[in-house]
């Protein structure tokens, strides 16, 4: 069985290669979808993406053989699902690898700027030392969490000892019992926007989703809401993002951009009022470990007759 693993070129590729030889010895890896590798690209069978890289219905119909797509990663947006769809072709993600990881992310991300880490550090390291500060404290405040997924659930775990009121917007809700565990309950959508101090984003990227933080939305934030985005850029209207931030109107901490590398000329990056990360919410180094096991235990079931898990190739919404 032929099966093209597309990997970018900075993880280690000859590690990875050794690691998985034993246990799928027809796997190629190639640092691009269309590279020459051992097989033809019209005979691969099994493809292997990271969210670094496209696959779109050109590259689908090229690919006659293809039967299989594994998506190394929660987010799949970068697939033409409608192509693979029309064609039978199964995909899967890894929805269960760096859940953990992006929710303690949020944590830092949240801390750091309710206790003003960025202008503290900057204050030290340029010799002076603030006497007063007016910083907040995480307990009290109302944490709005959109989109309540895996990520979601484990942030609001995380959230229960800080003592916060956790409040959740998803067009399904929770059960009863798991929203008691989690401490959480369920409102409408433009209610957290009015109740919340801190509002973050947990959505995939859908037609539905795209540009669901705008100019309106933006401007039902309380003064000085911390908005979190670790998703999406795309969920995000940047210009109305920029319009708010500038002001001096909400807070926002920021681990996605439109283009990555970002337009580091962009008043976002000079405004005090954020934190940013290059990306990173869910790349520790016990995530990879898990995507990279997770995506070889899949394509195994695969390879030996089972339907993959975690499909995302079902019919859209409604």
């Amino acid at each position: 069985m032929k099966i093209r693993a597309v990997l970018p070129p900075f993880l280690p590729l000859e590690e990875i290669g050794r690691r998985v030889a034993s246990l799928l010895p027809d796997l190629e890896i190639v640092t691009n979808p269309t590279a020459p590798g051992r097989y033809p690209l019209d005979e691969v069978e099994v493809l292997v993406l990271t969210t670094f890289h496209d696959l779109p219905a050109s590259l689908v119909s090229q690919m006659a053989q293809l039967r299989f797509v594994q998506v190394a990663s929660t987010g799949y947006d970068r697939v033409d699902l409608a192509a693979c769809r029309e064609r039978g072709i199964w995909v899967s993600n890894v929805p269960v690898a760096n859940a953990k990881s992006v929710a303690e992310h949020v944590l830092l991300l949240v801390l750091a700027t309710l206790r003003d880490l960025r202008a503290l550090d900057g204050d030290l390291r340029r010799g002076e030392w603030p006497m007063l500060t007016g910083t907040n404290d995480l307990a009290g405040k109302v944490f709005g969490i959109v989109g309540m997924g895996r990520i979601g659930r484990e942030l609001a775990a995380r959230l229960v000892p800080f003592e916060v009121s956790a409040v959740y917007a998803d067009i399904v809700p929770l059960p009863p019992e798991e929203e008691r565990r989690l401490g959480v309950s369920r409102v409408a959508w433009p209610d957290i926007l009015d109740r919340a101090d801190i509002v973050s984003l947990h959505l995939p990227l859908t037609p539905e989703t795209r540009g669901i933080m705008g100019a309106r939305e933006f401007a039902r934030l309380k003064d000085q809401a911390i908005f979190v985005n670790t998703a999406r850029s795309e969920l995000v209207d940047l210009a109305a993002l920029r319009d708010a931030v500038t002001a001096g109107r909400i807070r926002a901490a920021l681990d996605v951009f439109p283009a990555e590398p970002p337009d580091f000329t962009d008043p976002v990056f000079r405004a005090p009022n954020t934190v940013l990360t290059p990306h990173i919410a869910g790349v520790t180094f016990e995530a990879q470990q898990r995507f990279l096991q997770e995506t070889i235990k899949n394509v195994l079931r695969y390879v030996e007759g089972k339907a993959p898990l975690y499909r995302v190739d079902g019919p859209p919404p409604g």
